[in-house]
């Protein structure tokens, strides 16, 4: 081993005299996704809930027509606007957010105690207007719901017989939980930050030292290359490790200004969440490291290498995706596959879950076996001598 520890040595110098990749690989990515975070999460909800609180303005056509429901809306912050010449446009427009439409048979259908209609017009695919279209919709289906009691009272009925079944909600999720649930990209940017902790040490070890003409030097001495290959491998993995752990740190800081209990949520990165992080993580940095050296030996120049490892930046980007949009039940083998299970582990801890130690060492056993074979097959690109060529 004391082989690989020269070159672990070796490569982390020379890494870290370079101190623009230093600064991009432990303090750019560990620290503008966190902040990006904070900003885009408290941006959102300061604006939905300042929208929430402030008068809602509703131009509004045919006000003259419902005299009870045009005061009803003003008591409840709803500024009444003159109408609009023409309010599909107004909308497709985005000159209004939506606009309220009481057709001329309106007081006679509520005179004679049958429904009366009122035409919401907006554009779903506005994700601005949303919150204004449910604020209003809600603000008539209380309108609605008060006059239909009192019609039935007026007529000598129990309100009651309008509800005759009556839902009580049980909620078993926990504000941690729902926490979880809204922070579900977490995993994937710890998973990228391992990525591109160990890209730049991956590319330089392999791609840079074929172009500059270095490995071939380095592979001259007595020294079995499959040594001289772990500790790259260790080097390109420490620095991965360092990434994702200051990319924890990050965002345990940054839940601390996120206005998670406004939302009734909360997000917990504590002790406990890092080391089981850690280690569920541990075997899938050096797969990961054993990748990105793996696809760097291919390329003969530090361009290409960043090509092809670019590209596979897309690979932990799937689970992701496919966990995002298909609903799915946790089961026992999703443990067992690399991305995958510790994409659940993560998930699972920041929704206070308590996640097995049985399911924990599957996850680090699983990927083990999977960066040894990736680790072997790279040694076994190593032996070859055309790796050695720049040219």
């Amino acid at each position: 081993m004391k082989t690989s520890i020269t070159v672990f040595l070796k490569e982390v110098r020379e890494n870290i005299r370079d101190r623009r990749t230093v600064m991009n690989t432990l303090l750019t990515g560990p620290l503008m996704a966190p902040l990006i975070f904070v900003l885009l999460i408290n941006g959102i909800v300061s604006r939905e809930l300042e929208k929430a609180e402030k008068p809602l303005p509703v131009p509004v056509i045919g006000a003259a027509h419902a005299p009870n429901l045009i005061d009803a809306l003003k008591q409840s912050g709803i500024i009444v606007k003159d109408p609009l010449p023409d309010p599909e446009r107004a909308v497709r427009d985005q000159e209004a957010d939506l606009v309220l439409r009481i057709p001329d048979t309106y007081a006679e259908a509520w005179s004679k105690g049958e429904p009366a209609q009122v035409e919401l017009i907006y554009d779903e695919s506005q994700r601005d207007a949303q919150g204004s279209v449910s604020r209003l919709r809600r603000i008539l289906d209380g309108y609605g719901q008060r006059t239909s009691t009192l019609r039935v009272v007026a007529r000598g009925l129990s309100p009651t017989i309008l509800r005759p079944l009556v839902v009580a909600d049980r909620d078993q999720s926990t504000a941690q939980a729902r926490g979880g649930m809204m922070f579900s990209m977490l995993p994937y940017f710890f998973i990228l930050g391992a990525f591109i902790g160990g890209m730049a040490l991956a590319i330089d070890t392999t791609a840079g030292e074929r172009e500059r003409q270095s490995l071939e030097p380095l592979f001259a001495n007595p020294v079995a290359r499959s040594r001289i290959l772990l500790g790259k491998l260790g080097a390109t993995s420490a620095f991965a490790l360092t990434t994702l752990l200051l990319s924890i740190i990050a965002f345990s800081f940054a839940g601390q200004f996120m206005p998670t209990e406004k939302l009734g949520m909360t997000l917990s990165i504590g002790p406990h969440f890092a080391l089981l992080t850690l280690l569920a993580m541990l075997p899938l940095v050096f797969l990961i490291a054993s990748l990105q050296t793996l696809a760097a030996a291919f390329a003969k120049t530090f361009r290409e290498a960043q090509t092809y490892l670019s590209l596979l930046m897309f690979v932990p980007a799937v689970p992701t995706m496919l966990m995002s949009l298909f609903p799915f039940k946790v089961e026992t083998w999703m443990y067992a596959v690399p991305l995958v299970g510790q994409q659940i582990t993560i998930t699972r801890l920041m929704r206070g879950e308590i996640v097995s130690a049985g399911s924990v060492g599957l996850c680090f056993l699983c990927t083990s076996i999977a960066a040894v074979l990736v680790y072997f097959l790279t040694a076994r690109i190593y032996q070859g001598e055309r790796l050695a060529i720049s040219t």
